[in-house]
């Protein structure tokens, strides 16, 4: 059997004209991630990042911390297979209709437009975001221009079946990507619904990474959001 993290990326730019960038404090995650297994002398055979800047800089950081203890990490392929649903389209295309026909949208989107603290303006986007993300993943709405969760599921397994296939036996291997691609390889492992999978997908913190063993057409969970390595609660974030 072999091993395959996923790691979610550390904290990005939320609510910044740039989201596609590193935080501080996803900086640190990184290292802390790359220090956590450089030091565990967890060695890794194959590695690929999403094509985000936010998860390429992830394991960069991560091999980083590998090189600077002594150690080697494996450079990184750039698959798109392992891109994040696009977040922002699904929001586009649905909030218009959303705004006539749902009062809670209405609300969250009216005190998310007067919100005076960032984590008062987070709570209220998750509000509304969370609804239209959920028509989307439901097939409820299918936003022209953008994949369905069908086919964004299905982009990401394909993903998942081309890396796992070039890897060898018992080693370990990782995937630098977001919350998305994460859980589709949870309900991979578990057959869960696009319902079920929901309660997965607002879950995922950053810089956290999932555990799956693999052999053959076996693909089982280990672990799930695995943060050891952010040992202080003011290093938890979900975005």
């Amino acid at each position: 059997m072999s091993r395959l993290f996923l790691v979610r990326h550390g904290q990005a730019s939320f609510l910044a004209a740039d989201y596609d960038q590193l935080s501080p404090l996803g900086e640190a995650q990184s290292r802390l991630l790359g220090n956590y297994w450089a030091h565990r002398n967890l060695p890794f055979e194959r590695i690929a990042t999403g094509p985000r800047i936010r998860q390429k800089n992830t394991a960069r950081l991560v091999a980083e911390a590998y090189r600077q203890a002594g150690a080697h990490f494996p450079e990184a392929i750039v698959m798109p297979e392992f891109d994040e649903y696009d977040a922002e389209g699904v929001l586009r295309g649905a909030l218009p209709d959303l705004l006539q026909t749902s009062h809670e949208v209405r609300e969250s989107y009216r005190l998310y437009g007067h919100a005076s603290t960032p984590s008062d303006r987070t709570k209220h986007f998750q509000a509304f975001f969370e609804i239209a993300v959920t028509k989307w993943m439901t097939g409820e709405l299918l936003v022209p221009g953008v994949e369905s969760w069908a086919e964004f599921s299905a982009r990401v397994n394909r993903g998942i079946s081309q890396f796992i296939s070039q890897c060898g036996h018992g080693v370990n291997a990782a995937i630098f990507c977001s919350a998305g691609p994460i859980t589709v390889a949870v309900a991979r492992a578990l057959h869960l619904t696009p319902l079920d999978t929901l309660k997965v997908l607002w879950m995922s913190r950053n810089g956290s990474y999932s555990e799956f063993w693999f052999s053959g057409d076996r693909f089982t969970l280990s672990a799930f959001n695995a943060v050891p390595h952010l040992d202080d609660p003011s290093l938890l974030t979900y975005r």
